[in-house]
């Protein structure tokens, strides 16, 4: 499988998507403000990253206002809030066959786009 959970308005995702032509190389693409992400979903992402924390976004506008960055998060936390919340997910997130790519970094793109070209 060849997945990718993006969000359609976020510049970044776009520009990551472009570059490793995501359509081109058969990504199926799952917008995840149209299309939420369920909890089998975020259950598979867990078991590739090895942790909900590390699929949580700490950039999301809501997460000061909602007073999270003044508490303890568990893993339950973090898989609950993303759940419940969309822009809680740490964007992009690229699977491919086992590989999961989270995130935006320099590093991580790399890795995404070497195997994308596979």
């Amino acid at each position: 499988m060849k997945k990718i959970y993006h969000l359609s308005t976020c510049s970044t995702c776009k520009r990551i998507l472009e570059e490793i032509n995501a359509k081109e190389n058969g990504f199926v693409l799952q917008d995840i403000k149209a299309e939420k992400i369920t909890p089998a979903q975020i259950d598979e992402m867990h078991k590739l990253a090895g942790s909900y924390e590390a699929l949580f976004s700490r950039r999301s506008q809501k997460y000061r206002p909602m007073g999270l960055h003044e508490k303890e998060l568990t893993e339950k936390d973090y898989r609950d809030l993303i759940l419940e919340e969309y822009t809680f997910l740490k964007r992009p997130v690229a699977i491919i066959g086992k590989q999961i790519f989270v995130g935006s970094d320099k590093k991580t793109v790399e890795g995404l786009q070497a195997a994308a070209g596979k």
